[in-house]
């Protein structure tokens, strides 16, 4: 950082009359926004609108995340994002269809990963700047996972019954994340810890975090942060869904209707469906009913997921794209910059 004495005459200095300046966000599970799904419009445009409406919410760098879907659709998404050139757009994360515990999703598209996917991922690896895999170890194996972490790819476990014995396998051969810990997966219990209570044992795999007061209890998030303190630590994602940026009430996931009301989003029958979440808001609930420290949300926010998928963000510093908000004393987005131009927030 340059003293404000040292700056070239035609830099142009604001002064700011308050508030946190801090990097922008870094959300790796961002399923829809401003309108659309990823898995609705399987283009550059779409990808490039989703972008935009997180954007404007503070989180300048996304990962696009495709729901289980066919392989039709999959191969769409890996080239709507290969294709769509958008500041903030990091990659792309499939979340599935290699699960076995559907949650929201559409239980006839989850199957067991074939050599044919495998090649895909493979592929698609050497064509997106990052690749994010969320799968369930009933339906991948050891060896699968290691091909995947030897190409790169980010692969992460989660929508699972397995046991405990089951993950640590695939966290040995190269799984490094687990999605929305304590969401779509069996509890860690006496004598069945599942993927729970390896994830929290695993000293070095890093777990994302749905924090909106909804889908995980303040008090489960503080023992979560106890046992996760190093190196591998909790970070914070959306979870987000078509509706964030927009005032819809509704909306379509996989031809099934999805409805908005009082905080949370659900299928018809009541399952929780993705989150209706900024990043902004979850660092209100971090920081109030779990009792975080402000610095230590913001990392969860910026830092710790860009360290995670090996991202050039998540931090101000020299040599780094200038994405930035400004947050007012409660944690509010007052502001957002990308790439040092500021847009419109909220």
């Amino acid at each position: 950082m340059l003293p404000e004495s040292d700056l070239p005459r035609q830099v142009a200095v604001e002064r700011l009359a308050g508030g946190l300046l801090a990097p922008g966000f870094v959300d790796l599970q961002v399923n829809g926004g401003g309108g659309v799904m990823l898995g609705e419009a399987l283009s550059a445009d779409a990808v490039a609108g989703i972008a935009r409406a997180h954007a404007r919410l503070g989180a300048t760098t996304i990962l696009p995340t495709l729901v289980s879907d066919t392989p039709e659709a999959t191969r769409a998404a890996i080239s709507a994002v290969a294709g769509a050139g958008w500041p903030g757009v990091a990659g792309l994360h499939l979340e599935g269809p290699h699960l076995a515990r559907p949650g929201a999703h559409d239980p006839a598209r989850l199957r067991p990963m074939t050599q044919d996917d495998l090649d895909l991922y493979l592929d698609a690896a050497r064509r997106l700047s990052l690749l994010m895999l969320t799968v369930a170890p009933e339906a991948v194996t050891p060896a699968q996972v290691a091909a995947l972490a030897r190409a790169g790819v980010l692969v992460s476990l989660g929508h699972t019954d397995a046991p405990a014995e089951a993950c640590a396998a695939l966290f040995a051969a190269g799984a490094r994340a687990v999605t929305h810990l304590f969401n779509a997966m069996s509890q860690l219990t006496a004598r069945a810890p599942g993927l729970v209570g390896a994830a929290l044992e695993a000293g070095t795999v890093d777990a994302g975090l749905i924090a909106d007061g909804v889908h995980v209890d303040p008090s489960a998030i503080r023992v979560a942060l106890r046992a996760k303190a190093g190196p591998g630590r909790l970070f914070l994602v959306t979870d987000a869904m078509a509706a964030a940026g927009t005032d819809a009430a509704r909306f379509r996931l996989g031809g099934r209707e999805i409805r908005r009301a009082g905080g949370r989003l659900t299928l018809e029958d009541g399952t929780l469906a993705g989150a209706d979440l900024d990043m902004a808001g979850a660092l209100s609930v971090m920081t109030g009913p779990v009792g975080l420290d402000r610095d230590s949300a913001l990392a969860m926010a910026t830092s710790i997921p860009a360290r995670v998928a090996g991202l050039r963000a998540g931090r101000l510093a020299p040599g780094l794209r200038a994405d930035m908000v400004l947050l007012d004393e409660a944690l509010s987005l007052a502001r957002v910059w990308q790439g040092g131009a500021e847009i419109r927030a909220g």
